[in-house]
């Protein structure tokens, strides 16, 4: 069986500025800002939720199956995909469009400027949840407005639990809206933040919240995660990091952490301990998809962390 993974497939542009921002910012001048920061050191990542989920799941032995419109650039991320074993089936490249493109400055203090084109990612919503595939689960992830709310209606109605993971895309939706996917998800993550804005939205605690799905999982960075299922609160810690390099795409190792356990029956706290461990093997590494292991070599590591196998 397959999970379908909805969302963003995007390039990352990541740029490092050798000095700080606020060395050249005048917080008096902000409203005539013009400022140029020379950029050295930059490379180009393959990024995106769908990607990074996706490229992480498969690592964990699973096959999953990225959703996705992207542009007439796409060619050497198909590339890559092909490269590790990863099905192109559900991404749609739209000809006059660029894939998804961010562009991110971080300076000596990890401080970040980022500048994102949706391009191609826009138009998610011309896409549907297969009806004619072995896919057993999904997970709406950040993308298009109109595509992430069409393909949590289209889980729903074909009975495929999912994932709902609003992420950067939460401030897309207001009250009403988040209300609805919360009636149609299976399962909801957010991190911390993202949790504050839910419940500001939604006017529901967390309790609440939880009420209305499966279970609801709350990731805490350092401090590990919480999982509130079945009227209970099961506090998962973070797993630990050999280094501590780059943190974007954490969140998104994490999601496929839950995606395995979801797919092999895994009770939560196994399941919550294999999402950290995804997380602390990613922020070892720069970019968001040039870490690799095999499952063994992962339940060694899983071993090593928690002192218990899965």
């Amino acid at each position: 069986m397959s999970a379908l993974i909805c969302g963003s497939m995007a390039y990352d542009t990541i740029m490092v500025f050798h000095d700080k921002f606020k060395n050249h910012i005048l917080p008096e001048k902000v409203h005539i800002l013009n400022v140029s920061f020379l950029v050295p050191v930059m490379r180009r990542e393959y990024g995106g939720c769908a990607g990074n989920i996706a490229y992480n799941l498969k690592m964990l032995g699973e096959e999953p199956l990225a959703m996705a419109t992207v542009g007439h650039d796409f060619e050497p991320y198909m590339q890559w995909l092909s490269q590790n074993g990863l099905s192109s089936e559900y991404i749609r490249i739209l000809d006059n469009n660029y894939t998804g493109q961010a562009y991110i400055t971080t300076d000596e203090d990890d401080n970040q400027i980022t500048a994102f084109h949706p391009g191609a990612m826009n138009s998610s919503h011309l896409n549907s949840v297969p009806t004619d595939s072995d896919i057993s689960i999904g997970i709406v992830a950040p993308d298009g407005k109109d595509g992430m709310q069409l393909h949590a209606e289209q889980f729903a109605e074909l009975g495929i639990p999912f994932i709902f993971d609003p992420g950067q895309g939460m401030p897309m939706f207001n009250g009403t809206e988040l209300l609805r996917f919360l009636e149609l998800a299976t399962w909801i993550t957010l991190n911390d933040y993202e949790s504050e804005l839910m419940q500001e939205r939604t006017g529901l605690s967390l309790e609440q919240i939880a009420e209305r799905v499966e279970a609801l999982i709350i990731t805490l960075g350092a401090s590990g995660s919480k999982i509130y299922t079945k009227g209970e609160c099961i506090h998962i810690p973070a797993a630990k990091p050999k280094a501590l390099l780059d943190p974007t795409g954490c969140g998104d190792a994490y999601r496929a952490g839950l995606l395995y356990g979801l797919m092999n029956d895994l009770d939560w706290d196994i399941t919550g301990r294999i999402a950290s461990l995804m997380g602390a093997i990613k922020i070892e590494h720069h970019g968001t998809q040039n870490h690799f292991f095999d499952l063994e070599t992962f339940k060694q590591r899983y071993r090593e962390s928690f002192g218990s196998s899965f």
